[in-house]
């Protein structure tokens, strides 16, 4: 039908468009944030663009959503300001006969945001966390940086060291500040290097100075030493025992329907409800004003996604209290979007029952006039 897929057309266009756009902006902002935390040591400066690719593949479901409406709107804003849908009106086509084309074109993203948010979300977040844990719990050695100042993976050591030597097996100008056991201590050298001892890794120290400092009486003590050696090693990735909900798969929340995950199933599936729902939303919503011109419909579609997905944070923090349920508020907040856009949309297309239009038109007529 030409209706249709001209309709069609047009929206593949402009949802192309407008998805390169915020997947620019999106990998923009995520590339600035993740060199930021390169920077402070929380991910490993190699792994940036990995980080990255994680992150935004986890905003996927967001991205794609904000993408349709974005598209519809604007399709229909066009299809409003050049006449168009005046046209296709005076065809027989009424409002709600855009809703087919629109779904028709949609389905296929919709699918791959159910996919995305209810499996894509959980892994990206896992492989995202691993990456993280496995830099911050690699050994103290292998955290120092030449020229930088770097705290061990439990926070107890402050690592210096001003070169290394050929082949990255030591150093020379290396400081070493500790906190253990009731005692603070200094720890200068000339130069250094790191042997293996059976399963231990040790740091050797050469021609330097030690200062100890009982944090409790406050005495001190200093020694110089020609050789002092230290055990350093790769600390094993510690068993999570109370894992976050969002690093868990959809079938495992659905399992143990405690408040956590029932929040977070919460999450998961609102993303895909309410890409269905600002669908309808654009199209119920969507008309030109010339008085204040065709953005003002890309104005009220980012507001109104931003207050969509401020409510499903809210919606997630109530579940998680335990001031409702996950069935209750789905009803409650996605139903009831659902159907006062459908009732919009209803309105708008003017089937509205015979009482009531005598009733507008009643209204309507001056004083001392019949209907």
């Amino acid at each position: 039908m030409l209706f249709h897929s001209a309709f069609r057309k047009e929206l593949a266009r402009s949802f192309g468009a407008t998805l390169v756009v915020l997947v620019t902006i999106v990998m923009t902002i995520m590339l600035i944030k993740t060199l930021g935390q390169a920077s402070r040591g929380v991910v490993n400066p190699s792994e940036v663009m990995l980080v990255m690719g994680y992150t935004v593949l986890g905003q996927s479901p967001t991205i794609l959503t904000l993408s349709l409406f974005i598209a519809a709107t604007a399709t229909l804003t066009r299809m409003y300001a050049t006449s168009e849908m005046v046209v296709w009106f005076s065809c027989g086509q009424g409002l709600g006969s855009f809703l087919r084309p629109l779904l028709q074109f949609a389905w296929p993203v919709l699918v791959v945001i159910a996919l995305l948010a209810l499996v894509a979300w959980p892994w990206s977040n896992t492989q995202i966390r691993d990456l993280r844990d496995r830099y911050q719990e690699r050994g103290d050695v292998d955290r120092v940086a030449p020229g930088q100042f770097q705290e061990s993976a439990g926070g107890q050591r402050v690592f210096f060291i001003d070169k290394t030597r050929p082949g990255d097996q030591g150093g020379s100008n290396i400081f070493i500040a500790a906190t253990e056991k009731g005692s603070e201590s200094v720890t200068s050298a000339r130069s250094g290097r790191t042997e293996t001892i059976g399963d231990d890794r040790f740091l050797i120290l050469e021609k330097g100075q030690r200062l100890e400092t009982d944090t409790t009486t406050g005495g001190s003590r200093l020694s110089e030493f020609a050789e002092y050696g230290t055990r350093v090693g790769d600390k094993p990735l510690s068993p999570r025992a109370n894992e976050s909900p969002r690093y868990k798969s959809t079938w495992a929340l659905l399992s143990d329907p405690t408040r956590g995950n029932a929040s977070e199933l919460w999450w998961r599936v609102g993303l895909v409800l309410a890409a269905i729902n600002c669908l309808v939303l654009a199209l119920a919503a969507t008309r030109v004003n010339p008085r204040v011109g065709r953005s003002a419909s890309l104005v009220f579609a980012v507001l109104a996604f931003a207050t969509y997905y401020n409510l499903l944070n809210v919606g997630q923090s109530w579940i998680a209290s335990g001031r409702i349920g996950l069935a209750p508020l789905v009803v409650l907040m996605h139903g009831s979007v659902l159907g006062l856009t459908l009732a919009w949309l209803w309105w708008r297309q003017g089937e509205r029952p015979s009482w009531l239009r005598r009733g507008l038109r009643a209204a309507s007529q001056p004083e001392g006039q019949p209907a």
